[in-house]
């Protein structure tokens, strides 16, 4: 594609929906991938869940370890999932049909939309306070509901704006996103070098009751940034050619969440400083208040710029990609524009309910547990199903649902394979029982482990040990292997239900 077309292609409204992608038309790079999952991740919404371990009481080093152990099994878990889109062309909920059958897809729609809900939300809270905060000490805006609202109603109307233009427009604006934003997150070591102390003890220290449950909550705050991607990765990677390298796309991705640990670190330090300089604002859970109490005069602008760079990021990659595959849930209804909007709008709503009904921290880090739990189980099945089919997915069939077909390789059982769903739904449930937030929400079995949340092993131990039994006592149909797998009888083919168009 020539510089002209590239450059046409950010002012023209993206027409394609989940369909597959034209070979002529994957003009994307792991490179790109890199720059979208880094841009929609090196956020002030990532500095506000690296606060997360100060919230919680743990220590300064302690959080550090936290943000380590979360982000990088977090990335192992993710890595994989940049994968499907190359292979099919099309997003990671219409690929999971492969899995969980054409009809139980829908279960990566219904965890997508709550993921998008969840971070688009965060990201438009963080930036909307973090930029009238420092408009008031800059130029003496009052911080009223009103002027709040305002900022989530920009933001939000922004975002929506970008992703209705589509996939070319969203990577222009993370491309500037990556550099700009890591910049200002750099400088931030200038502004607060001199107060940082990385002796920070906090409140709770190793030996002392509830420390592992502090430790551990933590963690899975942190690691809820890169599971968060898992049902999106599609919507960007299906621009990639499907003969490129998998280990350069699974680095992309791996290397776009080490990288996280810059917002990560700036978000845990800042509040070890603003638990030292201003611990009101660390007990009413008020991180981005008190980072700008304790900041000096010149670094306003930037936090300001943080805000709107990064919530313009990480709004676009989750909003995106809920509207791209709600349209693929109702085809003759909605498309890919028209489910955008009507995502949006249902967005904004949560976001002015959540801020000003809701205690937004709690709101936060339950939810991204719980969007944890229910969500790895089905990363985990996807990522077996592709090992044990050998990389081997036939686009057209799984495009049987959008065409409003029946029938082809991943019909199953109407529409849906119970071997996938028979391992994730009760994963998904036995994991939230074990669920152990303290003083947000436990599941009736949370409290077995001493008050450890052990939801995460026990979902991903689950969640595999169940799928692949199912698979091992009712093997799946023939056609579903490639043509030169032994399990296909020398026939991509046989089994295979016709293809009809759907009553």
């Amino acid at each position: 594609m020539n510089n002209n077309n590239k450059d046409q292609s950010l002012t023209q409204i993206e027409t394609h929906g989940v369909e597959q992608i034209p070979d002529n038309e994957r003009t994307a790079g792991p490179t790109d991938l890199f720059r979208m999952i880094f841009g929609g991740s090196n956020t002030f919404a990532t500095a506000v869940l690296g606060s997360f371990p100060v919230l919680f009481g743990l220590s300064f080093q302690a959080g550090v370890w936290a943000i380590v152990l979360g982000v990088l099994l977090g990335s192992l878990i993710l890595a994989p999932m940049g994968l499907f889109g190359p292979i099919n062309g099309t997003n990671n909920a219409v690929s999971s049909g492969a899995h969980f059958g054409v009809h139980g897809r829908i279960v990566g729609s219904f965890l997508s939309l709550l993921t998008a809900i969840a971070f688009f939300s965060l990201s438009v809270w963080s930036s909307g306070d973090a930029l009238i905060g420092g408009a008031k000490r800059l130029i003496g805006l009052p911080e009223t509901d009103l002027t709040l609202g305002l900022a989530y109603g920009l933001f939000a109307i922004l975002v929506l704006t970008v992703c209705i233009y589509g996939f070319r427009f969203l990577l222009w604006v993370n491309k500037i996103a990556v550099w700009s934003a890591s910049l200002l997150f750099l400088l931030g070591i200038f502004a607060f070098a001199g107060p940082f102390d990385v002796n920070y003890a906090g409140s709770v220290s190793l030996g002392q009751p509830g420390f592992w449950a502090a430790f551990i909550g933590a963690a899975l705050v942190a690691m809820s940034n890169p599971i968060s991607f898992g049902a999106f990765l599609g919507d960007w990677s299906r621009y990639i050619p499907r003969d490129t390298s998998k280990r350069r796309i699974m680095a992309a991705v791996l290397i776009s969440q080490i990288a996280t640990f810059i917002p990560f670190l700036f978000g845990l330090a800042t509040a070890t400083i603003v638990a030292i300089k201003a611990p009101d604002y660390i007990a009413a859970n008020n991180y981005v208040g008190g980072l700008l109490a304790v900041s000096p005069s010149w670094f306003f602008l930037p936090v300001c710029l943080i805000a709107v760079i990064g919530g313009m990021s990480t709004g676009t990659t989750s909003l995106y990609g809920t509207g791209l595959d709600m349209s693929s849930v109702f085809p003759r209804v909605l498309s890919r524009v028209k489910a955008t909007l009507l995502i949006g709008v249902m967005s904004i709503a949560f976001i002015f309910i959540g801020r000003f009904a809701a205690n937004l921290v709690q709101s936060v880090s339950t939810f991204a547990v719980l969007i944890i739990t229910c969500t790895t189980p089905w990363m985990v099945i996807m990522i077996i199903g592709l090992l044990v089919r050998r990389g081997f997915y036939c686009p057209d069939d799984l495009q049987v649902f959008t065409r409003g077909e029946k029938g082809g390789r991943y019909w199953f059982t109407h529409g849906w394979n119970w071997r996938g769903l028979g391992a994730w739904i009760p994963s998904a449930l036995v994991g939230l029982c074990f669920v152990n937030l303290p003083g947000q929400f436990v599941g009736p079995l949370g409290n077995l482990a001493g008050g450890i949340d052990i939801s995460l092993p026990v979902t991903l131990g689950l969640a595999s040990l169940v799928y692949l039994t199912l698979l091992s006592l009712f093997p799946e149909p023939a056609a579903v292997f490639g043509p030169n797998d032994a399990r296909s009888k020398g026939t991509d083919s046989l089994g295979k239900p016709a293809i009809r168009q759907a009553a």
